[in-house]
Order: structure tokens, then sequence, then C-alpha cells
């Protein structure tokens, strides 16, 4: 049994060297980065455009807006947290434990810190990338031409920060690919049903309502769908401190499990 030990719970110790972690990362996905982009979209582009164009042709309108750009709004912020979820979980995880990749970056002057630190914001970028490609379709489909809609570059950023975070908690703990199913099955899924990804939530029975204002996909749809909709959020304060607060949290259970698990 893995002990406790104090100086895993210590606070973060991290330098501008992650930044060399990072661009390592990149490097490597440069290699594929097309293949690799095409595999994050197709998902959030079939759930968009088939949705969007066949549910939403029986739809009214909803909450003012076409069904099409409800679902976009949704969208961008459903694929940001997958696109973070699955580097954070199934990349980080092979070049933690497959690769053993982390075990020979620690024999140059960085810590473990600096790698997950690294490691998260590298998942953020890449959904970064997701979320904005996300958005030049909806410029592209003329669902929205609102200029508060630029807003959403920055915070899909935030999101994939958080949801990357809140991944490499999972990481930490577990043992083989399989275990991830357990997160995405109880964490991840959830989120997307619950939080306004395809229909509003105040369609939503008063309890479910309740959990899914708590969930950080919620706050990332409060944010992202107003400004789609040439909007600016109510209370964005709120929604980008939920979501400050899920992703410093969860990067540092990540830190203090990962520490336990790869430092002796």
């Amino acid at each position: 049994m893995n002990i406790p030990r104090r100086k895993d719970f210590r606070a973060p110790r991290i330098s501008w060297r992650f930044l060399h972690v990072w661009r390592r990362n990149f490097l490597v996905w440069r290699k594929l980065a097309v293949p690799a982009m095409l595999g994050n979209l197709a998902d959030p582009m079939l759930y968009m455009l088939g949705l969007g164009f066949g549910l939403g042709s029986l739809l009214p309108q909803v909450n003012g807006t076409s069904y099409i750009t409800f679902l976009a709004a949704g969208t961008v912020a459903y694929s940001t947290m997958n696109s973070a979820t699955f580097e954070a979980l199934y990349s980080a995880f092979s070049r933690m434990q497959i690769q053993r990749t982390w075990d020979a970056i620690l024999n140059a002057p960085l810590n473990l810190d600096d790698i997950v630190l690294a490691e998260a914001v590298w998942a953020g970028s890449k959904s970064f990338l997701s979320g904005t490609a996300i958005l030049i379709i909806i410029w592209v489909l003329g669902l929205s031409h609102s200029l508060l809609t630029l807003w959403i570059i920055p915070i899909s950023l935030l999101v994939g920060l958080t949801f990357a975070a809140m991944a490499l908690v999972m990481n930490a703990i577990s043992p083989n690919y399989d275990f991830f199913l357990y997160y995405f099955t109880l964490v991840v899924t959830p989120m997307t049903l619950l939080c306004g990804v395809f229909f509003p939530v105040e369609q939503l029975p008063a309890a479910l309502r309740v959990v899914a204002g708590v969930l950080p996909l919620f706050h990332a749809i409060a944010l992202v769908r107003p400004l789609v909709s040439g909007v600016v959020p109510a209370s964005p304060a709120l929604h980008v401190a939920v979501l400050i607060a899920y992703g410093a949290f969860g990067f540092y259970v990540a830190l203090v499990l990962t520490r336990r698990r790869l430092l002796v």
C-alpha cells in the first residue's frame, strides 16, 4: 500500500522549464497534426451538422435561436472538453506509463511538477485548437456574425486547461487504459447529457438542474452560448471563477497523486 507522505502534499514547485516539455509534445504532434485534428473534429462536427440540420428541422427555435445555432454553441464547449480529456488521459498515460517518456525527462534539470504542468498546458493547447476550429465552422456556416464570439477563443483555452487538470487526476491513479472508461461513463457522459449541450438545462427536473449547475461544463456553456448569440453572458466572473477553481483543485490533486505514484 502506498502510504501518503508529507512531501506529496507540498505546494507546486514549477518553473518556466515546463515549456520545454510542452515543446517536446508539440514537435511530436506536429508530425501527425492533420490526421490528429481531423480525428478530434470528426465527432463534434457530426453531432453539430447531423443533429443540427436533421433534428433541428423538426424543432422550433430554442431560446430564440435556431437549434443548430443552439447546438453549435454547446459543441464548442463539448469539443474542447473532449479533446483535453483524451489528451490528458490516453496520450499522457502513454508518455508516463508505456513509453516511459516522463522517466527520461526527469533525468534533465526538471521536476515532476514541471512535467504535470506541461501535460496540462499541452492538453489545454490542443483543446483550444479544437474549440477554435468549431468556432470557425460556426462563422463559415453563418450561424453567428457577432464580434463577441472572439471571446470564445480565450474561453476555449480556459475550458481546456480545466478539463485537462481534472483528467490528469485519473491519469495518476489509472493502472491501464481500460480504467479510463469509468471516467467517461461516470463523469464525461453525465456532464454532456446534463449541462445543456443538446437541450436547455431548464428542461430538466429541479434536482438535476441543481446537479448540472455545479458541473464545470455547465459554466463553460454558460459563457459560450450567449456569445454565439451576440449577448454578453450573465455573471461571467462567476463562471470563470468556477472553471478556475475546478482547474486549480484538479491540478493540485493530480500533482499529489502523481508524486505518490512516481516519486519513491
